[in-house]
């Protein structure tokens, strides 16, 4: 493909580019200068009717096919998205403010997803056991649910479409994609190579739109037999709860308020560089964020003195040669800086950062200065909030039993990270804190395509994606006994 940045974005149904029911738009502005990229289509319950119709009528014949026919196809979409690579992730960098060295790593990501979940196709395994019966043979199957609706955030906007897509159709769906708001483009880009890439008309359907408008709809749509959601906590729980009253599945992936614990025997260089990695790519703009740091009070100062260095000489724009860019959107810039002033307000420290960006290169954009507070009460508003920014606390513990009660001190049970030399320290670790996920020596981000993610508490509601374990998210098993009579044999 060579298309450029779209001046305007249709919504994606039946395999044709169709305008808004109302002809109506709304604009998508580039987080790097404010400027507008260019104007989406602004869908209500209208066009997400047309979408989930299109994806029913389409459904029953993809389903029909075999696993291996449906993983071929896409395998064929994944190697379509490696083709394309440097023209999705241009798109991506474009409407995010990432660098294009990023954006490129994230493309890579969701092909090697791809991959994987395309080999899925030949693996939809069931099982088979023994009967308390004789001559009765049992076993399951996996059958599709049938329409997936998924909705996804921008903060990596095409590995999230990818995460949830490539699993629904592998297992037989339909889906029916609420692109994100602040990243259309993307979501038309992969539309495009999806169509490019052979997969039938009304199998995937995209649309765009504001979530309490088009979201709402298809969260409430009859015919939509799963929701699958990343985003926000609070309208998670909303989602759940208008979902439920009609008894459809729903997966939730929510926010994180993630811990790194930096003990007295760590390699404090490692940590340090991972310390700043897990607070600071991406703009912060992770639910796996490292925004919880956790450090032993004998090195604590000396530890301290060395992230405030190292963070006040990172690199801020959207070119590779720097370390982060812009939060996605003005509202979200507001909302952050708000609560570190309340945090001020209440006697925590800001030790650098802490302000919009208002230098010549950035006061157009919606640029955060990396922040780093201390001094923050750990029940307080800042230690609990996700604030979805480059902004992290800096907290002192006496020692190993005080750092683990601290990390699961949270309403959030997403990741954690321990970095220490001790091995029966790091496996106590990884044992009690209370997550979905635990890492040793490294960031508090970093998931495979082959390996489920997810969290407790207030991090999500069970379900796990990608990985295997997704599988169990978009298919229905199906018990099935066969009864024999051998003397009809």
């Amino acid at each position: 493909m060579n298309d450029g940045f779209p001046s305007t974005i249709p919504n994606l149904i039946a395999g044709r580019e169709t305008p808004s029911a109302a002809a109506d738009h709304f604009e998508k502005v580039c987080p790097h200068d404010g400027s507008v990229l260019t104007r989406a289509a602004r869908s209500g319950a209208e066009d997400v009717a047309k979408a989930v119709q299109a994806a029913k009528v389409a459904q029953l014949d993809w389903a029909g096919r075999t696993g291996v026919d449906r993983g071929g196809i896409l395998h064929s979409l994944a190697m379509a998205m490696r083709q394309n690579r440097e023209w999705i992730s241009r798109i991506v960098a474009a409407e995010t403010g990432k660098s294009l060295k990023l954006s490129l790593g994230e493309t890579d990501g969701s092909v090697a997803l791809g991959l994987f979940m395309a080999g899925e196709g030949q693996r939809l395994y069931g099982r088979t056991t023994t009967s308390g019966m004789v001559n009765r043979c049992a076993m399951t199957v996996r059958e599709p649910i049938g329409i997936a609706g998924l909705i996804v955030p921008a903060n990596t906007p095409l590995p999230n479409i990818a995460w949830k897509v490539i699993p629904a159709l592998v297992c037989g769906n339909a889906a029916v994609l609420k692109s994100a708001e602040d990243a259309p483009a993307t979501a038309w880009a992969f539309g495009r190579i999806a169509v490019e890439a052979g997969i039938p008309p009304g199998i995937i359907n995209i649309i765009h739109g504001y979530g309490s408008e088009a979201g709402a709809a298809l969260v409430e749509n009859p015919d939509v037999n799963a929701i699958s959601f990343t985003g926000s906590t609070n309208v998670g729980r909303e989602i759940a709860r208008k979902a439920g009253n009609r008894l459809a599945r729903v997966s939730l992936e929510l926010g994180g308020k993630n811990p790194l614990v930096v003990c007295d025997d760590a390699d404090l260089e490692n940590a340090a560089k991972w310390v700043l990695l897990s607070a600071f790519s991406n703009a912060g703009q992770r639910c796996a964020a490292g925004s919880r740091i956790i450090i032993f009070d004998s090195i604590y100062d000396r530890f301290r003195d060395e992230l405030v260095k190292r963070t006040e000489s990172l690199r801020i724009g959207v070119t590779d040669e720097d370390d982060l860019g812009p939060v996605i959107n003005e509202r979200q810039l507001n909302a952050m800086l708000s609560v570190v002033e309340g945090a001020r307000r209440e006697g925590g420290t800001v030790l650098t950062g802490g302000y919009r960006m208002d230098g010549a290169a950035h006061r157009s954009g919606f640029y955060v200065v990396p922040t780093l507070l201390e001094n923050v009460d750990p029940k307080s508003e800042i230690s609990t909030r996700e604030l979805f920014g480059p902004i992290a606390c800096l907290y002192r513990v006496r020692d190993f039993s005080e750092a683990l009660l601290l990390a699961n001190c949270s309403p959030y049970g997403l990741t954690a990270c321990i970095h220490t030399r001790n091995l029966h320290r790091a496996f106590e670790f990884t044992k009690k804190v209370q997550t979905g996920v635990a890492i040793v020596n490294a960031g508090t981000f970093g998931s495979e395509p082959h390996m489920p993610f997810g969290g407790r508490k207030q991090s999500g509601n069970g379900w796990r994606e990608p990985g295997t374990e997704a599988l169990d998210f978009y298919s229905e098993l199906k018990d099935i006994y066969i009864n024999i009579d051998p003397g009809q044999a």
